[in-house]
């Protein structure tokens, strides 16, 4: 779990430090959305790139793992050396995204090699470390108010290569490790007509719309709101990113009684009504409006785990590989025009009602659902 949290620290590196970057490069304020989905293109993109050549397969995953987080931790470092260009940093933010892929889905493939039954409690550990690791760089951004913004890209870049190192080190391959099958593309048809595989991966493409999209625009509601200070907007957003840890342990912990199907549907459903009732609490008293996001920030991720075990249950069998890959790579593609879709429509909505633009996903993802309820 310590190496997922230091590796996935590269994920939201460049957006806790946008505030300056914008600043010191002359960045558009449209930056932000166009640098979160560079790293969601680069993790895609790397996703295929490793599922097709079997990387994972062809050499042990704990080397895997390192490897990307050095080359990861190498491309975040390098928007230090690079011209002061915005293409340069949406290109390194795609490289860093590419070598993600390396990172998160083959640190789960680890997991998975040490856990045959249980298999959502452990994710729901294992995507804590990567939800408190994703919102690493905002805290590490408000506690070193005197840290400049390189030194919180070398810092990030630090502990990724730390990360790696401790899973080469300390972390064997585990009992029931077992190699995948070659990345198919022509199973696309035959993975979706499992009534329950669609159901699982539907449910969670409605869950993806909204979750990149929520933690991208989290420092900008923030900012927005009258009773919070400038000064502490980073620590807040890492709390409410963070917060998601809870979510995924607790809900981990939860479906060994209920089931996993019913955790994802209540938490989906927590998490839609957030949505709906954003508006309405955005001019709330700053402590109602920061423990509503805190709560949000709960439920918002504590169904990644629930889903990731669905859709490896219901996978069908001779394609499990390629369907996790079809529906892992399907719900990134899905968080790139969420985002674009919120970072068009801030000028013209405001942060009070942006939000609301994420309620098709969860309510859509209920739907699809219901199915594996019974």
């Amino acid at each position: 779990m310590l190496s997922q949290f230091a590796g996935t620290a590269l994920w939201f590196a460049g957006n806790a430090v946008l505030g300056d970057l914008q600043q010191e490069w002359g960045l558009a304020p449209q930056a932000l959305g166009y640098v979160t989905s560079a790293v969601q293109l680069g993790f895609i993109s790397g996703t295929l790139v490793f599922a097709f050549f079997a990387l994972s397969d062809l050499f042990s995953p704990r080397n895997v793992f390192f490897v990307c987080s050095l080359l990861g931790a190498l491309c975040n470092a390098a928007t230090l050396i690079v011209p002061h260009e915005f293409q340069w940093l949406v290109a390194l933010r795609f490289c860093t995204g590419f070598f993600l892929a390396g990172v998160y889905p083959v640190g789960m493939k680890i997991a998975a090699g040490w856990f045959e039954r249980d298999l959502g409690n452990a994710l729901g550990f294992l995507l804590g470390a990567l939800v408190v690791g994703t919102a690493f760089p905002h805290l590490l951004r408000g506690l070193g108010q005197a840290l400049s913004w390189q030194g919180v890209m070398l810092s990030v870049s630090a502990i990724a290569v730390g990360g790696g190192l401790a899973m080469l080190a300390l972390v064997p391959d585990g009992p029931y490790l077992k190699k995948g099958a070659r990345f198919q593309p022509t199973a696309f048809a035959a993975i979706f007509r499992s009534p329950d595989f669609r159901a699982s991966s539907f449910g969670y493409f409605g869950h993806m719309w909204e979750l990149y999209a929520f933690w991208a625009f989290v420092p900008v509601a923030l900012a927005a709101h009258a009773g919070i200070e400038e000064r502490s907007l980073p620590i807040w957003s890492f709390a409410v990113i963070a917060a998601g840890a809870i979510g995924c342990v607790g809900g981990g912990l939860v479906s060994l009684r209920t089931g996993s199907a019913r955790v994802a549907f209540a938490q989906l459903a927590c998490s839609g009504i957030c949505c709906l009732v954003s508006p309405v609490l955005f001019h709330a008293p700053t402590p109602v409006f920061v423990a509503f996001l805190l709560f949000w920030g709960m439920v918002v991720v504590g169904d990644s785990p629930q889903f990731s075990a669905l859709n490896a249950r219901y996978a069908p069998r001779e394609l499990v590989g390629s369907a996790l890959t079809v529906a892992n790579c399907i719900g990134f593609a899905i968080t790139i025009p969420a985002i674009q879709l919120l970072n068009t429509a801030l000028p013209a909505l405001g942060p009070q009602y942006l939000f609301l633009l994420l309620v098709p996903g969860p309510v859509l993802g209920l739907l699809a659902l219901r199915p594996l309820l019974r």
